[in-house]
């Protein structure tokens, strides 16, 4: 199943009006991408919080807003960018540590557990990042995509260890659906060398 597939296939029981929603589009030509988050930019209200080139030669588009926005914005860039498309994604209504962790801006809290999860796409490691955020009391850490790792991805995380383990389950359960997942570990009281090493 693919992540299109995978949100179409949740998104009737998701409410359509939320204000933080989130979409992506994922081209395969870089100079494409460009042109098409402008396109995407320019049809709705919406704020672009990721415009980039990932591995292996892609670009992608990550923009937030009111979910009508977003998904014009994300219907427009797959138009435009049509000859370059990969891969989208609309969440209606996503988990605000999401934001957060694009940018690593989260305080980082008392490390009792860390939790990792890996990916194949960009996409799968968002729709996972959100849905463990969603299962349990954890903090995201970081959500790294597609650069210096062959246009794979990965979230870190932390809580107890049960919350982890519960949050880790749920992500890879969403990535391990669309076939995309790598690999999920579980680290209970991690070296402070390697919670540091993560920053």
């Amino acid at each position: 199943m693919s992540i299109v597939g995978y949100m179409t296939d949740h998104k009737q029981s998701e409410p359509q009006t939320h204000t933080n929603a989130l979409g992506m589009v994922e081209f395969n030509s870089i100079a494409v991408g460009i042109e098409a988050t402008d396109a995407m930019l320019k049809v709705s209200q919406v704020e672009l919080i990721v415009a980039k080139t990932i591995c292996s030669g892609k670009y992608i588009a990550i923009v937030k807003g009111d979910t009508a926005a977003v998904r014009s914005s994300v219907e427009r860039g797959r138009n435009v960018g049509s000859n370059a498309y990969v891969d989208d994604f609309i969440i209606p209504n996503l988990h605000p540590q999401v934001f957060s962790a694009f940018v690593a801006s989260t305080e980082q809290p008392k490390i009792d557990a860390l939790g990792i999860l890996e990916t194949f796409s960009v996409a799968s490691c968002v729709l996972a990042a959100d849905r463990a955020a969603k299962t349990a009391q954890v903090t995201l850490m970081e959500i790294r995509m597609g650069i210096g790792i062959g246009g794979k991805a990965f979230f870190t995380m932390t809580g107890d260890v049960a919350a982890v383990r519960s949050a880790l389950e749920a992500g890879a359960m969403v990535a391990r659906e669309v076939g995309l997942l790598v690999r999920k570990v579980l680290i209970p009281q991690p070296r402070e060398e390697i919670f540091n090493s993560l920053s």
